[in-house]
């Protein structure tokens, strides 16, 4: 628990991102939840940087729940304080190092941001980020859109490098003792159902739910699914304090 008594939750973002991608998410926390959108990501340069910043700057009990890189850096944050973590929820995230093949597409990109190529780069892969059914909603494409784009080319280009050189989190999944749901877009291309499923079986106890017809941005995609998937496993690790007649 936090100076003021309450237990809280740091949101943590996805790769290049805000509190937007969190909106309907925010909206629907129950008390004594505090919400908490960390933007440690967009200040340090590693993973474990931003994990330690995280829990620097957010004392007492946590309960951690983070989107893509969020959830790598989640991930992070329950190794290097595994006492102070009530509860990990990990969305659309995958628990294993960089690939050579991806380790290559990330330094192509890099370049073309370098290049001041943002907008063209992301225009081209922005279809990736969802489901097949969702790609003609222009006015969801373009929120996100408009939030990578106010992150800028510096942002993604340390943010890509953290990631190049990220841990093996699979290492120490299996010791996570706290309350852990995993939430995946059934048809995600960016991090598929099966990093989400490894991630579920190494951790004891660990819930899986798969979102239908969903991809990658499964907060801004599917809101009221992810939600009731959420404040079902808050019930659990925080549930609201009996009412008093």
């Amino acid at each position: 628990r936090n100076a003021s008594g309450k237990l809280e939750r740091a949101t943590l973002r996805r790769l290049a991102t805000d509190a937007v991608i969190w909106h309907a998410q925010l909206a629907a926390m129950p008390p004594p939840i505090h919400a908490v959108v960390s933007d440690v990501h967009a200040r340090q340069t590693t993973l474990q940087e931003m994990a330690a910043t995280l829990l620097a700057e957010h004392p007492g009990e946590l309960i951690l729940c983070g989107a893509s890189l969020g959830g790598k850096l989640a991930m992070e944050a329950v190794r290097q304080a595994p006492q102070r973590i009530k509860g990990l929820a990990l969305l659309g995230t995958n628990a294993r190092p960089e690939t050579e093949a991806m380790r290559s597409l990330r330094e192509a990109a890099i370049d073309m941001f370098a290049q001041g190529r943002v907008k063209t780069l992301l225009t081209v892969n922005l279809p990736n980020a969802f489901h097949p059914s969702r790609v003609q909603d222009s006015v969801l494409l373009q929120t996100y859109l408009d939030v990578v784009l106010r992150a800028g080319a510096e942002q993604l280009i340390r943010q890509n490098r953290a990631l190049m050189e990220r841990p093996d989190a699979r290492l120490h999944l299996g010791e996570v003792k706290c309350p852990t749901l995993v939430l995946c877009g059934d048809s995600d291309r960016l991090t598929p159902p099966d990093c989400s499923r490894e991630i579920a079986e190494l951790i004891p106890g660990a819930q899986l739910v798969l979102i239908p017809e969903c991809g990658h941005m499964l907060t801004m995609e599917r809101p009221q699914e992810v939600n009731a998937a959420l404040l079902a496993w808050l019930a659990v690790v925080a549930p609201a304090p009996p009412q008093i007649a």
